[in-house]
């Protein structure tokens, strides 16, 4: 008879013993598809948190400018990016807010002789500290984003906003410094800042609700020209790139003096979590395959050793011991099988509830409102693809080979008479 065909024999004749088989194989590739899809979660989670919240490097130095800020921003390291021009400039048709302290500063509403308020050029709301940490936010409207870049508009304070009825949508005149130039931009945001008005007198353009924030080709234009950026935020994906994006400014600026910060805190504080499951997933797959590999080889030895009568005629008949050893392998890999479909129904209907349970969440500032506080991002889903169920046959088609070959290496070294001597 066909080894194959014998095999199927076999098990039919030993039902309860391959149902027994059948479940210490779910149980192992249930646990190995668990890994595996943990493994693919935490990348995909990783990667996310790469995209959304990655490392932010503030760049200053002499010679700092808009269209250098750009060629950095334009790496392929490089998600996003913010140079802040910082200017003062006169108010046309609105009232800026005075101190309550005395004093006078000469900047009266309108009358253009000394700045009245501060700018700050920026081109990506959602990187500046005081917004992305939530010490300031939006409380209407939106915050200056990459699209406005050639538009005029302004984001403002709300205490300057109360005192002139600003709201979104209105217009706003500013002036430059030396009252040749002015701009009227459109209202899109208002935020609120937290630092309370100083108590001794201060110029009105250092008072926390005169500053005032416009995409920076708009300061640059109040500004007579001025391109030298106070700073550039540059977010990238993890803190490995650092290094490359430093050498990338030293080239840009001459190589001389400047200050280059890594801020990778909150990037360490969402990344970690992940990647501490990711490396308990990548455990859990190396255990169940050595677990799993000595369990079944027990198994195979235990029930090799029930069957040396069976084995002992089959030699005797002059079956070869390759496919005695043949006929084990198919019936162990016939088991194997149906247990990694079983397996992969049991990962459908688990998978959310373990995905919510062990992937941690991570943090999400959203892109439609800069500046608000980030919410939290629901952790991927833990499904099953061709290739982590390819990746789990594999290794259950391997596991059951090693299990099977290496007790039937003992049915090489058997001998017919002797077995049937020793059983009768």
């Amino acid at each position: 008879m066909n080894f194959v065909k014998r095999a199927g024999t076999s098990l039919r004749a030993r039902k309860s013993k391959a149902a027994a088989l059948l479940s210490v194989f779910v149980v192992l590739c249930t646990l190995l598809l668990g890994g595996f899809l943990l493994q693919g979660a935490t990348a995909r989670q990783e990667a996310e948190v790469q995209r959304r919240v990655g490392v932010d490097v503030t760049v200053r130095g002499e010679g700092l400018t808009r269209r250098l800020a750009d060629r950095l921003g334009g790496s392929e390291r490089v998600h996003r990016y913010n140079p802040v021009l910082s200017l003062r400039a006169g108010a046309r048709g609105f009232a800026p807010l005075r101190s309550e302290g005395g004093g006078s500063d000469g900047a009266g509403a309108g009358d253009g002789e000394q700045p009245a308020v501060a700018l700050n050029g920026v081109r990506d709301f959602g990187l500046l500290l005081p917004f992305s940490y939530g010490s300031a936010r939006i409380t209407a409207g939106r915050g200056v984003a990459p699209g406005d870049a050639d538009r005029d508009v302004v984001v403002v304070e709300e205490r300057l906003a109360a005192k002139n009825g600003l709201a979104p949508g209105d217009t706003l005149r500013l002036a430059s410094a030396d009252g040749e130039r002015t701009v009227s931009a459109t209202v899109v945001g208002v935020f609120r800042d937290p630092a309370p008005d100083p108590a001794r007198w201060t110029p009105s353009y250092e008072l926390p609700g005169n500053l005032l924030y416009v995409p920076v080709r708009t300061a640059e234009r109040l500004g007579a020209g001025a391109s030298e950026v106070r700073e550039a935020v540059f977010r990238i994906g993890a803190p490995e790139q650092a290094e490359g994006l430093h050498s990338a400014a030293g080239r840009l600026l001459g190589g001389g003096d400047f200050d280059f910060r890594v801020n990778d805190k909150a990037y360490r504080d969402q990344v970690r979590p992940v990647q501490r499951v990711g490396a308990f997933a990548e455990l859990i797959v190396w255990l169940v395959a050595v677990a799993g590999a000595l369990i079944l080889g027990l198994v195979v030895l235990s029930q090799t050793r029930e069957r040396r009568e069976e084995l002992g005629v089959l030699l005797s008949m002059g079956e070869r011991k390759w496919k005695l050893v043949g006929q084990l392998v198919v019936e162990v890999a016939a088991v194997a099988v149906p247990a990694v479909f079983l397996a992969v129904l049991i990962g459908r209907v688990a998978g959310g509830p373990a995905g919510d349970a062990l992937l941690p969440r991570a943090a999400d500032e959203p892109a439609a409102h800069p500046g608000t506080a980030p919410a939290p991002v629901d952790p991927p889903q833990l499904r099953a693809g061709a290739v982590d169920v390819g990746r789990v046959a594999g290794i259950a088609l391997g596991i059951s080979l090693v299990a099977t070959v290496v007790p039937g290496v003992g049915i090489l070294r058997l001998h017919p008479r002797s077995i049937l001597a020793t059983d009768t």
